[in-house]
């Protein structure tokens, strides 16, 4: 499979993508000759320019020659270069960085360090990897004497600032002063030393410190140790690495597997800490650990446990606050801060988007969660700008930074999807949390989010299902619903909210042919019981399954709640959140063909509903035609729709029909079709002519990595019932449940 990965459709796993128009004649001469040499002559006036004019301010090289790769040894550098190009992936995922990969077929570290100078004008900053000890501590000490740009080589650092960090945490746990503890390290390579200095330089004393090699423990007694290894030599009289860790407070791993006994962890000092870091199988096996000592806070390399010193919780981040603060290097300053952010990170509480990536309502500060998770999205938030301002207070930053909030605004879009709105909806549903039903309780997905929703504030959830198959699912999912109220619908105990409930549907469709006995049957529907608990105020907003295209649980909407006076159609609309701005789509589920009345309807809904959202709707009816430049029936349809809006409800910002990319392109939307009503402004909702289009438009951004998105948001029925696939991520149903809130706090659809 990782053969498949690597190989299929493109090889490898980066790209350059074009950031300049580059479709015309003029574009190229602009990108080009003649047009470049414009910036050119500006650099050579100015060296710093060069931030301005190209991409060295956003660029980072990942250079290794292959000596030392992770679990794999020296293979050299060709083979090394899948590890080198993940790197840069990590880069740009994480920290927005562009990155190129380079591997350079030299040992000879004097040769090595000429190769990297020469081509160090190219980078903003340069990450050494994957370079083997000793070679590697002159590597980067000279790169960073000779360069006027941040390099680090993060085999040594990475895995010190983020063991750092999670050393803070652990010793605060175990109520334990780092000036008082003394620390084992088995291995005396790159990580293991700069590990070493940094400890000390948070406060863990010298004198405190036993190092241990594979010939045993490294003291003074032992003659031919590098520059490296005597720096930390002991005059302990002890020889061994079970010597060592006696009466010992922590113990750091950077060596191999399984040379670490239980009796050697029984022989440690009271809650001790544990950073067992060898990869792939780390000094003494997870499970063997955490068995031998109760008290033991355990930490390895490996996502598959809990505590994973993982250097992606670094260097992304580092990088980014160096480069955009401009900084000439990565001092120790700056490394500290990086490790007091990450360690102060992980005592906030944990978000949503986290829990549901690692399937964990339970996820927060203590002995299973000392350090945030990789996928954390405030870490951007949290760690460049403390490193920013790490460089700024040692006076290496030639670029400071002066507005903070625009720095940290810049630091979310630059990641492409600014989740201002998703804070705002769950802000606005905490401020009134109200009843919501959960028709689907007794899956995952849906159990998950009613959880997550009840734990952040947005809602008091009702459970409908059958009690002891979701205790039993909540059990399995490790959740706590002990303050959740479930409901039955089919216990005797409901019997009498299922007479009422079932006199109420059959008198409002009473001339329908609906009679009392039928509707008391559609009663032990979990849809039709929950939806009308919502119609007879017993609750006040409903999550639900939908199925593909408009299926029942839409039906039972009509049929319980209506749909809204003046309509004769509900829709429902996504938002998509992407690194070009938040659109608004519909219909996106329920009107599976359209025609001139239901597209009406459905631009007036979503008028309403994006009014809330973005206060000035903008809409396009999006067709394969412009204008009435083809009369077939759906593009007509869609132009009688512009014509009836426009007739009728001239305040509505609306036109069409046009094809999607003059919606979005407002230059060549204007200049092409200059009177079109909607010149100069930008489009944020789209209008589709069937649901066939809105479904595959939104799915393909989704599919394709392009948006997030909210929904499917109703529109148009009288109550807030609200449907989502119950396979759609937790994150996308805690979303969709605060919309359902505010729909029954504001009353939107009236």
């Amino acid at each position: 499979m990782a053969l498949d990965y690597h190989s299929q459709g493109k090889p490898g796993k980066i790209e350059i993508v074009p950031t300049k128009p580059y479709s015309s004649q003029m574009d190229l001469s602009l990108a080009y000759s003649p047009g470049v040499a414009y910036p050119c002559l500006e650099i050579e006036e100015d060296a710093q320019s060069v931030y301005k004019y190209t991409n060295k301010g956003n660029l980072v090289a990942v250079i290794s020659n292959g000596t030392a790769v992770l679990g794999l040894g020296d293979i050299g550098a060709m083979a090394g270069k899948p590890v080198m190009e993940g790197k840069a992936l990590l880069f740009k995922i994480f920290g927005g960085l562009d990155c190129f990969d380079i591997e350079i077929n030299e040992k000879d570290p004097k040769k090595f360090i000429e190769v990297v100078k020469a081509i160090a004008p190219t980078f903003g900053g340069i990450n050494l990897e994957d370079i083997k000890a000793p070679e590697c501590f002159e590597i980067e000490r000279e790169l960073k004497a000779q360069c006027d740009i941040p390099i680090m080589h993060d085999d040594q650092h990475g895995t010190a600032i983020i063991s750092g960090a999670g050393l803070l945490n652990a010793l605060e746990i175990q109520g334990k002063k780092i000036e008082d503890v003394k620390l084992v390290v088995n291995g005396a390579g790159a990580a293991a030393i700069s590990c070493t200095k940094l400890y000390i330089a948070l406060g863990i004393k010298k004198e405190n410190v036993v190092m241990c090699d594979s010939k045993g423990v490294i003291n003074t007694k032992r003659s031919n140790l590098n520059a490296q290894k005597l720096e930390f030599a002991t005059s302990r009289d002890i020889d061994t690495l079970a010597d060592a860790m006696v009466d010992a407070d922590v113990f750091l791993g950077l060596s191999v597997k399984d040379v670490v006994t239980p009796e050697m962890l029984k022989s440690m000092a009271p809650n001790p800490i544990v950073f067992a870091l060898a990869n792939p199988d780390p000094e003494i096996e997870y499970h063997k650990a955490i068995t031998t000592r109760d008290d033991l806070i355990f930490a390895t390399g490996r996502s598959d446990y809990p505590n994973q010193i993982n250097n992606v919780l670094g260097f992304p981040y580092i990088f980014r606050g160096a480069l955009d603060c401009g900084a000439t290097t990565i001092n120790e300053e700056m490394k500290l801060a990086a490790v007091r952010a990450i360690a102060k990170l992980a005592k906030e509480p944990v978000p949503t988007v986290v829990r549901a990536a690692y399937d964990s309502e339970t996820m927060k500060f203590g002995p299973q969660y000392i350090l945030p998770k990789a996928l954390d999205p405030r870490l951007i938030t949290a760690v460049s700008p403390a490193v920013a301002k790490g460089a700024m207070e040692s006076g290496v930053a030639t670029r400071p930074i002066t507005d903070w909030d625009s720095y940290d605004l810049q630091l979310k879009k630059l990641m492409g999807y600014d989740d201002r709105l998703v804070r705002r909806l769950a802000d606005l549903a905490k401020t009134q949390p109200k009843r919501v039903v959960f028709a689907e309780a007794n899956t995952d997905n849906m159990l998950q989010a009613a959880v997550s929703a009840y734990n952040q504030g947005i809602c008091q959830p009702v459970l409908l299902g059958n009690e002891e198959m979701i205790a039993k699912r909540a059990k399995k999912l490790n959740l706590d619903i002990s303050e959740l109220e479930i409901v039955n619908v089919r216990h005797d105990r409901e019997a009498r909210r299922r007479k009422a409930f079932a006199f109420r549907l059959a008198e409002k469709h009473q001339r329908n042919g609906l009679t009392y006995p039928e509707a008391y049957d559609k009663m032990f529907d979990r849809n039709y019981f929950g939806m009308m608990m919502v119609e007879c105020g017993d609750a006040d907003a409903l999550i639900t399954g939908s199925y593909s295209g408009g299926g029942t649980p839409m039906k039972i909407a009509t049929e319980v709640v209506g749909i809204r006076e003046g309509f004769k159609h509900f829709a429902t609309m996504h938002i998509m959140i992407s690194k070009k701005g938040t659109y608004f789509l519909a219909d996106t589920s329920i009107n599976h063909e359209s025609d001139t009345e239901t597209l009406v309807d459905i631009a007036r809904l979503a008028k309403r509903s994006v009014e809330y959202f973005a206060k000035d709707p903008v809409m396009a009816m999006v067709s394969f035609s412009n204008f009435g430049s083809n009369t077939e029936s759906s593009p007509k349809m869609v132009h009688d729709a512009v014509d009836f809006l426009h007739e009728n409800y001239p305040d509505m910002v609306v036109d069409g029909e046009m094809q999607v990319h003059y919606a979005l392109n407002r230059k060549l939307r204007d200049k092409t079709f200059p009177f079109n009503k909607l010149h100069g402004k930008k489009v944020n909702t789209l209008i589709f002519p069937d649901l066939s289009a809105a479904n595959t438009a939104y799915r393909m951004m989704l599919e394709m990595g392009l948006a997030d998105a909210i929904g499917p948001i109703q529109m148009g029925l009288n109550k807030p019932i609200h449907f989502i696939n119950v396979d759609a991520a937790v994150r996308d149903i805690v979303n969709l449940t605060a919309v359902a809130v505010i729909d029954a706090i504001y009353n939107l659809e009236k």
